[in-house]
């Protein structure tokens, strides 16, 4: 029997927080650590190109995975807000259809994007055997896009029904089947990055499948699509979809510089940079969490028209990011001697990780400040908000300050840099977050992405 009860508009809101997140993170760090660890089998090969090529590979695997994390902030937005409403079947159909379209839209984008691996490789600074083997390494992942998008949209309806612990298993479940994997593909079978990729690939297809499996048994999830209903979700889905895709594209763009600017440095500071980069979302996986974990505790209230609980849900979002970076950046300063041990540091890689290891990761709240922002405006029907501050964090509060700061410290200051202008655009956030948290409650609107959903009805008009 389906279970669609709106459960964030009641109870203690930063409890709610703490465990939507902390059982998110936990299934986003069994994928993160998995990642992690491959790091640590390739780094055991000896061979900085096979670091290297993970490095650049990361870049655009950062960007193919962004449009499916937009496409499931929309999917998660629109079925949080229905059951908020009390619609148990728009959500039902809403569910439905997102996943229908995140199917088809993720494999147009995994296509195109397969067959230009080589233009973006090269534009990120990858040359010789270090580029051939990071293009490589993607021809066999990005093809499985469109699994990842399943089971990123399917964990998505499961957070909006506030089951968390369901949407973690999924992800725990992909993990587990990629560490296995990997040591006897790499190792076992002699197949290096080959094996590393295709570990991945087999992890997307458990994701897919044990998200889905509980929306169809406990929550009656899906409906049997008809083009009518297709006809009426496109423009909702579109009116978050788009913006939120074009916010965690930036992402991926703004790291892009970042590799592209670091690889200057050589290939040592760019493995440098691969380990850093693995290590962010392992410790910071609770934070990653969060934005997930807080947008339908948002959604749900903002549906009920209870904007004191949607002030305090945004407050105690950014208490409970504070609480968390301190803790893990004091764990990620105690454990510096066991990541010498296992990557083997030394010279620029060393440099890079240990300023990591130490005050540069307590700017991760600012990072944090944005995920919760994000999430407010992508739940509170300004999604373009998010697009703004986003595009604006990875370009003007990421080239100019990655700049100075590598004219400045060499390969440190591009870090310095990029973490120095993501504060600044976490004040930006915060402000329009303000703002807009403060006109709930003022002018009320049954279908807050109305003016979203118009603005696409006059652009397919006009056409």
């Amino acid at each position: 029997m389906a279970d669609n009860q709106a459960i964030f508009t009641r109870g203690n809101l930063f409890r709610h927080i703490s465990v939507m997140s902390f059982t998110a993170s936990i299934g986003l760090m069994a994928v993160f650590l998995v990642d992690f660890v491959d790091m640590i089998f390739i780094s055991m090969l000896g061979k900085a190109e096979l670091a290297a090529a993970v490095g650049y590979a990361g870049a655009i695997l950062f960007f193919t995975t962004s449009f499916g994390i937009g496409m499931a902030i929309a999917a998660g937005a629109l079925v949080a807000r229905a059951l908020g409403a009390g619609e148990a079947e728009e959500a039902r159909r809403r569910a439905t259809n997102s996943l229908i379209y995140g199917v088809v839209f993720g494999a147009l984008f995994a296509s195109s994007v397969w067959w230009n691996l080589g233009f973006f490789v090269t534009l990120l600074g990858a040359e010789g055997e270090t580029k051939a083997l990071a293009v490589h390494y993607l021809q066999i992942i990005v093809p499985s896009l469109p699994f990842l998008m399943v089971g990123m949209i399917g964990g998505a309806i499961l957070r909006a029904h506030g089951d968390a612990r369901r949407a973690m298993m999924a992800t725990i479940w992909g993990g587990l089947v990629n560490a296995v994997l990997d040591p006897i593909l790499i190792f076992g079978l002699d197949l290096e990055l080959t094996g590393a990729a295709l570990a991945s690939v087999a992890a997307r297809l458990v994701i897919a499948v044990v998200a889905l499996i509980p929306l169809i048994r406990h929550y009656d999830g899906f409906d049997r699509p008809t083009p009518q209903s297709l006809t009426v979700d496109l423009r909702p889905i579109l009116a978050i979809a788009v913006p939120a895709i074009l916010t965690q594209l930036a992402t991926p763009v703004g790291q892009a510089y970042v590799t592209r600017a670091m690889a200057e440095f050589g290939e040592d500071a760019v493995a440098g940079m691969a380990i850093v980069a693995r290590m962010t979302p392992v410790g910071f996986g609770i934070i990653f969490a969060l934005s997930g974990a807080i947008g339908p505790i948002i959604g749900q209230n903002a549906g009920a028209n209870l904007p004191d609980r949607v002030r305090g849900a945004f407050r105690d979002g950014l208490i409970f990011t504070a609480l968390v970076v301190v803790v893990v950046s004091t764990l990620f300063f105690l454990s510096r001697p066991l990541l010498v041990m296992l990557f083997q540091l030394d010279g620029m890689a060393l440099t890079l990780v240990f300023l990591f290891a130490g005050p540069l990761s307590l700017m991760f709240f600012f990072n944090g400040v944005i995920f919760v922002t994000n999430a407010a405006f992508n739940n509170l029907g300004h999604p373009f908000y998010s697009t703004i501050v986003n595009w604006g964090r990875h370009t003007a509060g990421t080239i100019p300050f990655v700049m100075v700061g590598a004219a400045w410290y060499g390969a440190p200051g591009v870090l310095i840099g990029q973490y120095v202008g993501g504060a600044v655009f976490a004040l930006v956030a915060f402000i329009l977050a303000r703002r807009v948290i403060a006109m709930q409650g003022q002018a009320p609107d049954s279908e807050p992405f109305a003016r979203q959903a118009r603005l696409f009805s006059l652009f397919h008009h006009r056409r």
